[in-house]
C-alpha cells in the first residue's frame, strides 16, 4: 500500500522561510510526478508547485502566487519531493500536502490527475 509521509510543517514568522518534504513508501513503482498543494481555512484546496521526471529530463511548475518565492525539488529514484518556501506570508497558512503519481500527468496543476496523497502537513505564518 503506497503511502506518502509528510515532514517538515511547523511555525513560522511572516517573511520566514521553511522546507517540506514528502517520501513515498509501500510501492513497488516509483513516482514519476509529485507535487504540492495547500487548503487553508474556509478554502479550497489549492495547487503549489509540482515536479515530473521523464527520460532524465525534470519538469516543474508553480502556482503563479509563490513563483520567485517556492521551489520545488525532489528525487525521482527516492520518489521524494520538497518545497522550500521563502518569504512566507500568514495568508499562506494552511495544511500543506504532498501528491504523486506514477503516470507522466502533462499537466501538473490539477488535483483530481492525482492518486496518491499524504495527511498533511501544518504550516502556520505567524504576524
Amino acid at each position: 500500500q503506497v503511502q506518502l509521509v509528510e515532514s517538515g510543517g511547523g511555525f513560522v514568522q511572516a517573511g520566514g522561510s521553511l522546507r517540506v518534504s514528502c517520501e513515498a513508501s509501500g510501492s513497488t513503482f516509483t513516482m514519476t510526478t509529485m507535487g504540492w498543494f495547500r487548503q487553508a481555512p474556509g478554502k479550497e484546496r489549492e495547487f503549489v508547485a509540482a515536479i515530473r521526471w521523464n527520460q532524465g529530463d525534470t519538469a516543474t511548475d508553480y502556482n503563479d502566487a509563490v513563483k520567485g518565492r517556492f521551489t520545488v525539488s525532489g528525487e525521482s529514484a527516492k520518489s521524494t519531493v520538497s518545497l522550500q518556501m521563502v518569504s512566507l506570508s500568514p495568508e499562506e497558512t494552511a495544511v500543506y500536502y504532498c501528491a504523486a503519481d506514477r503516470r507522466f500527468l502533462p499537466y501538473m496543476s490539477p488535483d483530481r490527475l492525482y492518486d496518491y496523497w499524504g495527511q498533511g502537513t501544518k504550516v502556520t505564518v505567524y504576524s
